[in-house]
Parts: C-alpha cells; sequence; structure tokens
C-alpha cells in the first residue's frame, strides 16, 4: 500500500522497491496513466523507441530539408 503525496503543483504515488524492480522501472521511464472507471492504472509504456539508425534509415530525398545556406557558402572563419 502507498498514499498520495504532494510534489510542486502535482501529486505523486511512490512505488516500493519491490515492485519496481518486478516491473522493470527506474527514474525518467514512461508510464501510461490510464482511467477506467473509478480505476486509476499505472503501466510501462509499451512504446519503443526507434535508434538513431532506424530513425536515419527513414530519411529521403522528399522529406530532407533544404540547405540553410549554399554548400560553396564561406564558413566561421573562412570569410575573406
Amino acid at each position: 500500500m502507498t498514499t498520495v503525496q504532494k510534489w510542486g503543483n502535482s501529486l505523486a504515488v511512490r512505488i516500493p522497491k519491490d515492485v519496481a524492480e518486478r516491473y522493470q522501472l527506474s527514474v525518467g521511464k514512461p508510464l501510461e496513466l490510464i482511467q477506467r472507471g473509478d480505476e486509476i492504472i499505472l503501466r510501462p509504456t509499451r512504446l519503443k523507441i526507434p535508434s538513431l539508425a532506424e530513425l536515419v534509415k527513414g530519411i529521403t530525398k522528399k522529406n530532407r530539408h533544404k540547405l540553410i545556406f549554399p554548400e560553396d557558402a564561406p564558413r566561421g572563419k573562412e570569410v575573406w
């Protein structure tokens, strides 16, 4: 059993160590908060965070941004 406590302008619930270990919870791990009838359910998110390699695979010529500066424009201390 746990209690609701004040945390700044919000409310917080402490998760006991044995429960955190069972569900592999750690600081910063996102949780879903589900409201179902008169119940509040907290559960670890099932969303997979893509790796940089997976994100880069999605880059195409159609969705790439144009260069802000032309490639041959002087940069930094190259200006003379």
